[in-house]
C-alpha cells in the first residue's frame, strides 16, 4: 500500500478508537438508563453499531499490522507494477483511460485508481508500453493496449 493509504488507515483506526468507540459507550449507558432491554431499541442498534465499530478496528489493526507500504515517487516505469500511472486506450472505442494502480484499500475508480487485483489491473501488471491485453468486464472482453506509464 501506498504511504498515503497507509496514513488514510491509520487516522480511520485512530477515529474508531478515540471517538467512535467513545460515542457508542456513551449511547449504549443511556440507552440501559431507559430500562428494559427487550424492548429497547436504542439499546440494540447501538450494540450492533459497537459490534461493526470493534469488528472494523480488528480488520484496519489486521491490514495495518501485514501492510508493506511503498514509496511511489520512485518507481521504475518500464513495467506497470504497483503504484505506477497507466494510460491505455480501448481498442474498440479509441476511449482513452488513466489509472494508478493501488491496494484494494486504497482503490477508488473515481478518483483515477484501481486495485491491482481488479480484472484490468491483473491484466495490465508485467506489461510495457506498447503491448496490448485483453480484459474481461461486464460488457465483455475488451482490447486495450498501454499507451504510457508514469510515476506519480
Amino acid at each position: 500500500m501506498t504511504k498515503q493509504g497507509h496514513e488514510k488507515l491509520r487516522e480511520e483506526l485512530t477515529r474508531l478508537e478515540r471517538v467512535d468507540r467513545i460515542e457508542v459507550i456513551r449511547a449504549i449507558e443511556v440507552a440501559l438508563g431507559h430500562g428494559d432491554l427487550k424492548e429497547n431499541a436504542e439499546y440494540h442498534a447501538a450494540k450492533e453499531r459497537q459490534g461493526h465499530i470493534e469488528g472494523r478496528i480488528m480488520e484496519l489493526k489486521d491490514k495495518l499490522g501485514r501492510a508493506e507500504v511503498i514509496d511511489c515517487t520512485n518507481l521504475d516505469c518500464e513495467r506497470v507494477i504497483f503504484g505506477t500511472i497507466v494510460t491505455v486506450v480501448d481498442l474498440d472505442t479509441d476511449e482513452e483511460m488513466r489509472y494508478q494502480l493501488l491496494g484494494p484499500e486504497e482503490a477508488d475508480v473515481k478518483s483515477g485508481s484501481i486495485s491491482v487485483l481488479s480484472p484490468m489491473g491483473r491484466s495490465m501488471i508485467g506489461k510495457n508500453a506498447g503491448d496490448e491485453f485483453q480484459v474481461k468486464t461486464p460488457r465483455g472482453v475488451r482490447s486495450m493496449e498501454i499507451m504510457d506509464i508514469s510515476s506519480p
